[in-house]
């Protein structure tokens, strides 16, 4: 197995939609060819959360992937976040079968509430690749979920064959600065990458690179900072942060993570690569202020439009 390699900026996408709701092929190719044109841009993450991947049918998930297969070159990632195991191992193979390389594995969603039992984890992950086919990138949730990995259970991950990565939102830096280290020294080629989209500094410098809904923003900043944190130049990221931060804070710093994906498409659109912000229910309208002020943060940020034909190229 020719492992992924996702050392650098991986962002995650939103899915475009036509004003009907329906989905817009040309637009979701537009964006994903515009991403790709970065260097360092290693693969595009579909169908998660950014991506309202829970929002869509089988047919629409699957026609995605093979929008992005056909239009780029590096690898695609899916969402996989059917409920069973055998559920998730056949959505895998579906999605493998329509061009998508990994699988960003989501917990079960009942062990949000509930928490996992000893070993289901180990056991989703390994049939995502032995019976799905697509390598696997180990998801850690937030601390203040049920669904967060102990390290003894992401060790056990990490071991498997085809699990190539982990996307990191632990957001407990006494857990960070714990259990990176040891998934390091237990699994030395085990990407590291970051998805602390609200605060992403104090993570930057023990990472390969981003996988982050962020990316479809400002891609070009966040390409900087992960070279700044390659160089362990504090200064440089700081800078970088700094800059981002009205951004930041009008994205992330809202009353739900949820709005996030709201305004993504509402910047994605100040950038010129939507026509507008179409979203699917449950996802909300920000509401003209909003709007409003998510604009005026990337005016502040200094980050401007795209030129179309770069975009399309």
């Amino acid at each position: 197995m020719q492992s992924m390699d996702l050392r650098g900026l991986n962002p995650a996408p939103v899915t475009a939609f036509n004003r009907d709701g329906s989905l817009d092929i040309e637009a979701n190719v537009r964006i994903a060819k515009w991403l790709a044109s970065f260097d360092e841009v290693k693969s595009l993450v579909i169908l998660g959360h950014a991506g309202e991947g829970t929002f869509l049918t089988t047919e629409e998930r699957l026609e995605l992937i093979a929008a992005y297969r056909d239009a780029v070159d590096i690898p695609i990632i899916a969402g996989i976040t059917g409920e069973g195991t055998k559920v998730a191992a056949e959505e895998a193979k579906r999605s493998y079968d329509a061009g998508a390389t990994g699988a960003l594995v989501y917990p079960n969603h009942g062990w949000l509430r509930f928490g996992f039992q000893k070993g289901a984890p180990q056991d989703r992950y390994k049939a995502i690749y032995q019976e799905g086919g697509l390598q696997t990138i180990l998801f850690q949730y937030p601390a203040a979920t049920k669904a967060n990995y102990d390290l003894e259970t992401q060790l056990d991950i990490a071991a498997q064959e085809g699990c190539v990565a982990t996307k990191n939102g632990v957001r407990d830096m006494k857990r960070w600065y714990v259990e990176i280290p040891a998934l390091k020294e237990a699994q030395p080629d085990l990407q590291i990458l970051s998805c602390h989209d609200e605060w992403l500094l104090p993570t930057m410098f023990d990472v390969d690179g981003l996988l982050v809904g962020y990316g479809n923003i400002a891609p070009e900043l966040l390409i900087d900072l992960i070279a700044a944190g390659k160089a362990q130049d504090y200064t440089a990221a700081r800078e970088v942060f700094e800059r981002l931060l009205p951004v930041t804070q009008a994205v992330y710093h809202r009353g739900s993570h949820m709005e996030g994906t709201v305004a993504l498409k509402i910047g994605l659109r100040h950038r010129g690569l939507l026509d507008h912000a179409t979203i699917r229910e449950p996802l909300k309208d920000l509401g003209e202020a909003a709007e409003r002020e998510i604009e005026a943060a990337f005016e502040a940020a200094g980050i401007g439009r795209v030129e179309l034909a770069v975009a399309a190229e």
